[in-house]
């Protein structure tokens, strides 16, 4: 019953927060000078093209964006009229993307889920691979074990992701025969969910997750490594060894639960960071996720897709912030619901 009261106090701080964040993003977005619709039309009229800048002059209008900065969030938001009504992200109404002249759902509907698998895949390849490498160079301290695993972590922190991708791209496909760029066969894009997509998506999902975990593999193993060599040199665990108990068994019983904490509090900062980190990855591999509209959103103000992709990574932060806390006091049992809520 305190785990559900504690859960519930942290989704209305979570809700709360995403407000906040969300009158954060479209400020800010709006701080530049001008809009995308009010550059373009500083550009007709250069050049004389009086139709164009009749149809700028009317999606200005149609959108609100000739209204103060107030009003227009409310309309992007949902809790103020347009010209045809409410329509905003409480109605499920994203934007209207002026660069693409699309909606915004049309943008970024296909490419949410893949963006958000392949940063899942990437996190669970992160956890997979480091805490086993981590423990292993903990226990073997000082021995080649410990020598092999720090240097494969600084060389995987040391390379630029774009060129580990490039260079898994050569030799992936010379050697192995991995799929070069995007996350599908193109005979796929569009279809409908099969097991034959599935199978193409998975595959193509290999040379992705290794090049965008690489580097968080790499800090976290030598952080865990860091942590438990901490944990190893206290009393306790001279004496549950002491006691007789299995080297094994005191590792996972006793070190790893401290040291693993910080790495459950991160949760929260691993997603957003791999999602707007990965933009250059994106670029590079071709990959169809959210990250590259980001980057053209930015530059050429699109203030509707860049609003909502960063509310997105925003999303992400939050809801990794709240697993991390629920688990934090599920692990931890010198957490206490009183302490953490007062």
């Amino acid at each position: 019953m305190m785990f559900l009261r504690y859960a519930a106090y942290r989704l209305l701080t979570m809700s709360l927060t995403l407000v906040v964040v969300s009158i954060l993003i479209f400020a800010i977005i709006n701080l530049p000078p001008g809009d995308y619709l009010s550059n373009q039309i500083a550009e007709l009229r250069a050049t004389g093209q009086a139709e164009g800048v009749a149809k700028a002059e009317f999606l200005r209008t149609e959108f609100g964006l000739d209204r103060p900065l107030w009003y227009q969030y409310l309309m992007w938001v949902g809790l103020a009229p347009g010209e045809y009504g409410f329509s905003g992200l409480l109605q499920g109404d994203l934007g209207w993307s002026f660069f693409n002249d699309e909606p915004v759902i049309d943008i970024v509907g296909s490419k949410l889920w893949l963006t958000v698998l392949v940063n899942l895949a990437a996190v669970l390849f992160i956890y997979f691979t480091a805490i086993p490498l981590g423990v292993l160079a903990a226990a073997k301290s000082k021995t080649w074990i410990d020598y092999v695993t720090a240097f494969v972590g600084y060389l995987g922190l040391a390379t630029p992701n774009f060129l580990l991708a490039l260079i898994l791209f050569y030799y992936g496909r010379k050697y192995i025969g991995l799929p070069i760029g995007g996350l599908m066969d193109p005979i796929f894009e569009g279809e409908p969910l099969s097991w034959g997509k599935i199978q193409s998506v998975l595959t193509h999902m290999i040379v992705p997750t290794f090049v965008i975990g690489t580097a968080g593999v790499a800090a976290m193993m030598q952080r865990l490594r860091a942590n438990m060599l901490d944990e190893l040199g206290k009393p306790y665990v001279e004496t549950a060894t002491a006691k007789g108990l299995a080297p094994s068994k005191m590792l996972t019983k006793y070190p790893l639960r401290v040291a693993f904490n910080p790495f459950v509090a991160d949760i929260g900062n691993l997603l957003p960071a791999m999602v707007s980190g990965s933009v250059i990855i994106s670029v590079v591999m071709s990959l169809p996720t959210i990250g590259p509209d980001l980057l053209t959103a930015l530059k050429t103000q699109d203030q509707f897709l860049a609003a909502f992709v960063l509310m997105f990574v925003a999303f992400l932060t939050l809801v990794g912030t709240l697993i991390s806390d629920l688990l934090l006091v599920l692990l931890d049992p010198r957490i206490r619901y009183g302490a953490r809520e007062g």
